[in-house]
């Protein structure tokens, strides 16, 4: 049977004489107990990787398998974000030290490579940190370490991972992906593709023209639109060839064709030549209503990037960033800044109508309504709204946008108001500990999912630090 956790512990013959040391070790002890007390936690996500464990065995010094167990990926995963590292240094790190490898329960064995660990912990589904998250919330309310009375809420962006999109970045994106798969059908079966050439270098240049040409104009030039014409020609010649050849690879594919390991990787590149250019079709349709057809394409119907097509554009008219791609997330917060509950959405939410859900989860965690709410004023739709909400909680600190009656602004000056306002700024200072200290102002794992998991994952670092302190 597969076990969860490695208990085996070592003998620590090298305590540390100084004090900022024994401090950052108090910090993981603390998380490490917080786990222990907390099994459940574990138990979630060994689900999703009991199968996957199985098969990232390895042999240790004396050649005997040694296997991860679904604690020791957690760790590792909480010590990458609490460090800030990338999956290359934070496993140097942890075989480096000592302490790490004791806190990720390793101990002397061997250490896991950075590919098997990326490989297990983005099998862990949005769904599970989600569970995790509340596990962890309910044995905090349980061991009365958090309160209900107050909680805030607010939303912020956290970006993809993705260069700044213009239309020739876009169709030299999807060129050069195209190319290079097509570069590698042609390695096992040179017939398939031809001796057709892919003017990769062409296209590169093309594309940097346009830029150069684009950057030294305010607004569209007459002697970009030629440009343009041959660049968005030369990427519907690569699609047109890349869907005869995916057309002809599924026949031969479907003959058996090729030795075994050939067979998959063909089936792999077919997968990944289809993908791309569906996207490639839309980015060549966008380019062409937008530069040609002098089109206003709406941002609902435009890709931002091939690598992450989930990503929205989003435009909040923050100083010095009034456009940022990614999504939009929301955390719901209480007295001691722990994190009850976070959402991740898909398309740009409507901020007042995320204050319902927030309560109601809000009830279910704590067995009550708080007593004071407190949001920004997106989170404003109408004073009707804030009477309806006032039905259920004593005090809702939530401005009005815009001017205000006599008896509006009355109510924003009330005491109460303004203390639940200042409670309110709180928020701000840990979404900026959650961008700047963990990591969470970008995400660099790929796909939504994988993002969705990021967050989810960020929080649960940001909540056990908290408990850690207590």
């Amino acid at each position: 049977m597969r076990p969860k956790i490695n208990t085996q512990s070592e003998l620590n013959f090298q305590p540390s004489n100084l004090e900022i040391t024994n401090k950052y070790y108090a910090k993981y002890d603390a998380i490490s107990a917080i786990l222990d007390e907390n099994p459940e936690i574990v138990d979630t996500i060994h689900n999703d990787l009991a199968e996957a464990l199985e098969e990232s065995a390895v042999e240790d010094r004396q050649g005997a398998k040694f296997k991860y167990t679904s604690d020791t990926v957690l760790r590792i995963l909480l010590c990458q974000i609490i460090e800030g590292c990338s999956l290359r240094e934070i496993v140097i790190r942890i075989d480096d030290s000592n302490f790490l490898r004791s806190f990720v329960r390793i101990f002397n064995g061997p250490m896991i490579d950075f590919t098997t660990f990326c490989r297990l912990k983005n099998r862990i589904k949005p769904e599970t940190w989600k569970q995790v998250n509340e596990l962890l919330a309910r044995a905090a309310v349980e061991g009365q370490l958090i309160t209900g009375d107050q909680l805030r809420l607010d939303t912020t962006a956290v970006e993809t991972n993705i260069h700044w999109p213009t239309d020739s970045s876009l169709l030299w994106d999807t060129y050069r992906t195209l190319a290079q798969y097509l570069e590698r059908i042609r390695e096992i079966d040179p017939v398939l593709v031809g001796d057709r050439r892919l003017l990769i270098k062409k296209v590169k240049r093309l594309q940097q023209k346009i830029a150069r040409k684009a950057s030294k104009h305010s607004s569209a030039d007459a002697t970009l639109e030629p440009l343009y014409i041959q660049l968005i020609r030369l990427v519907e010649n690569i699609c047109e060839w890349s869907a005869d050849i995916a057309l002809a690879l599924a026949g031969n594919l479907a003959r058996h064709r090729y030795a075994a390991l050939d067979q998959a990787t063909m089936a792999f590149l077919l997968q990944q030549i289809a993908h791309y250019r569906v996207l490639g079709e839309q980015v060549i349709d966008q380019a062409r209503r937008r530069i040609i057809d002098k089109e206003q394409v709406p941002n609902k119907e435009k890709i931002f990037s091939i690598f992450e097509p989930h990503t929205e554009l989003l435009i909040r008219g923050k100083a010095g960033k009034p456009i940022e791609f990614g999504h939009m997330i929301q955390i719901g917060q209480v007295d001691g800044k722990f994190i009850t509950e976070y959402d991740v959405f898909e398309t740009k939410p409507v901020e007042y109508e995320l204050i319902e859900p927030a309560l109601e989860h809000h009830k279910r965690l704590f067995g009550d309504y708080p007593d004071k709410v407190t949001a920004d004023k997106g989170y404003y739709q109408s004073m009707a709204q804030i009477e309806q909400l006032g039905e259920k909680v004593e005090v809702v600190a939530i401005a009005k946008k815009g001017k205000r009656t006599a008896e509006q602004a009355q109510r924003e000056t009330d005491p109460a108001f303004r203390h639940a306002q200042r409670f309110r700024a709180g928020v701000e200072g840990t979404i900026s500990f959650l961008k700047r200290v963990l990591g969470l102002f970008r995400c660099y794992n790929k796909g939504w999912e994988h993002y969705v998991s990021t967050v989810g994952a960020t929080i649960l670092a940001h909540n056990l630090l908290l408990l850690a302190r207590c």
